[in-house]
């Protein structure tokens, strides 16, 4: 299908699978739209400077699950237009009564620099505030969410936030890895929330998720191949190993990707 839209840039990576990418902000984020049988999973929903729900609608017509990978303002931004919220059990709290450790002065700074698209008119960062609200359901690891001839499986992958979660799709072997793992800039855990043992055993986690045909994160570039995974697997016993996995260790580069603790 092809989609014009001013602000989301739509791609079909799959059959029934769609990015919806944000080129136009500096983090270049990109939410998912899986569609099954049944079903539909939105996997995160942006950063909210426009409504996603206007792309959705073009896409489907099924009921959509919007499975968040953590509770991060650039990726429930459009949140409040859906009903179907799905998080992970240790972020409920944050979505509920607001992001830890983030000042809203920061997170209204972040949204509003180094656009390169204009927004829509009814932006305005100095009003902007992340969505607050409650799930309709709490997930855990080794979740099974079936869409009708689809099923995804939840991973939890804690470090980057506590609740942090990647999703594999049994379908096409796609594995969505949110923050934990992508290209283009470095996967963090440098802040108060954040855990870098955590998010080392993490990345050990999804090295071994068997049948993984393609890795998507959810800023910069669009889509990985899966022999990172290999580099991934590498990249964690060396840190274990070095015991550089906790906070002030600083930017460690590896071949396809970097971390920073």
């Amino acid at each position: 299908m092809r989609l014009t839209d001013p602000w989301f840039t739509v791609q079909t990576i799959h059959k029934k699978t769609y990015a919806i990418s944000e080129y136009g902000h500096w983090e270049k984020v990109h939410s998912f739209l899986l569609l099954g049988d049944n079903e539909a999973v939105l996997i995160d929903t942006g950063l909210g400077i426009d409504d996603l729900k206007r792309v959705t609608n073009q896409l489907t017509d099924l009921p959509i699950k919007v499975v968040t990978t953590h509770v991060h303002w650039d990726h429930i931004g459009s949140h409040g237009s859906y009903q179907d919220l799905l998080v992970h059990e240790l972020e409920e709290d944050w979505l509920v009564n607001g992001i830890k450790g983030l000042p809203i002065e920061q997170i209204r700074y972040d949204i509003a620099r180094d656009l390169t698209k204009e927004p829509p008119s009814s932006f305005d960062p100095s009003t902007y505030k992340p969505f607050q609200g409650k799930p309709s359901q709490l997930l855990h690891d080794g979740d099974v969410i079936d869409l009708g001839g689809r099923s995804l499986t939840i991973y939890h992958t804690p470090g980057h936030s506590p609740g942090h979660i990647c999703i594999s799709d049994q379908l096409t072997g796609f594995l969505f890895t949110g923050d934990l793992l992508y290209q283009g800039a470095p996967v963090y855990a440098f802040f108060k929330t954040t855990n870098p043992s955590d998010l080392v055993n993490s990345l050990e986690k999804i090295a071994n998720i068997p049948n993984v045909t393609q890795v998507f994160g959810s800023h910069n570039q669009l889509g990985m191949n899966a022999n990172i995974l290999k580099e991934v697997s590498e990249a964690s016993s060396y840190l274990k190993i070095n015991e550089l996995d906790r906070h002030g260790t600083g930017l460690h580069q590896f071949t396809n990707f970097s971390v920073k603790f």
